[in-house]
């Protein structure tokens, strides 16, 4: 089991049930993203991924303001006025990357939105596999302001969860929208009462978990790739899913438990 980093760390880690918690922990710059948070985050999900005993996480913020206000710009900005090929290395790239990694990530990854998710924090709600937020919780791409497109990805997902148009006057506008909003575009899955989004997170990474993990890992697999494929290729990808599961225990014991009418024992191989 990893061991959780201290409370002086950008991020923390707790690990209960199976399921791991990240927090993104600099609540007195609204958890703005900088560059050690983001290479923290690359390097737990590492770690995490092959933890025998998670099966889940969940990404929430420090504090009850924001889940993050989106990166941290005075950080940026200082490389861009140093260099613009290091500002595309450090920043661009060191944010597309970790979002890319949570996409892909083969554990469900479930966002508990508990407040302001601007710039890079929307960005991350738009890559993880599922996202609860609380009523109070705010979003934002506000990058424009800034004379700037998002770059951790902003550009390409929200276009593909909330459509071309929806996205573009988000994108364009930099207007903040609710909850209920980010909601009917996609963004979120659900919206609970202030308080409750950490814990409605953490039910639902639970109910996930009730499954195959190989299951799971196949069909978050399976979905990410084929958002990038045309149709036939991506159900070429989900027949290499099934395939890769044929000789598993899961899928026989998942058969042989419904037949029988009781609870399947998963054994993750």
């Amino acid at each position: 089991m990893p061991t959780p980093l201290t409370s002086d760390e950008p991020l923390l880690c707790d690990i209960h049930e199976g399921v791991a918690t990240l927090r993104l922990n600099r609540p007195h710059k609204l958890n703005a993203i900088s560059y050690a948070m983001a290479d923290a985050m690359l390097r737990l999900l590492d770690r995490l991924e092959t933890d025998p005993a998670v099966g889940a996480v969940v990404l929430t913020g420090a504090g009850d303001r924001a889940f993050s206000a989106g990166a941290d710009i005075h950080e940026f900005s200082e490389t861009v006025r140093r260099d613009g090929a290091a500002a595309l290395r450090d920043f661009v790239r060191r944010g597309q990357t970790m979002t890319a990694r949570l996409e892909a990530y083969t554990k469900p990854v479930i966002a508990a939105v508990n407040g302001l998710a601007y710039g890079g924090g929307c960005e991350i709600t738009e890559a993880v596999h599922l996202a609860v937020a609380s009523e109070t919780a705010r979003f934002a791409k506000p990058e424009i302001r800034l004379g700037m497109p998002p770059t951790f990805g902003g550009t390409q997902r929200l276009p593909r969860l909330a459509g071309r148009k929806r996205a573009l006057e988000l994108l364009l506008t930099g207007d903040s929208f609710s909850a209920e909003r980010a909601t009917e575009l996609g963004l979120v899955n659900s919206v609970v009462p202030a308080g409750e989004a950490l814990p409605a997170a953490q039910a639902l990474a639970q109910r996930v978990l009730a499954h195959s993990p190989l299951a799971t890992a196949s069909i978050i697999t399976a979905v990410t790739r084929g958002l990038n494929m045309g149709i036939a290729e991506g159900l070429l990808a989900e027949s290499e899913q099934f395939a890769r599961l044929l000789p598993s225990h899961d899928l026989s014991e998942g058969l042989s438990a419904w037949v029988e009418r009781r609870p399947a024992a998963y054994t993750g191989s």
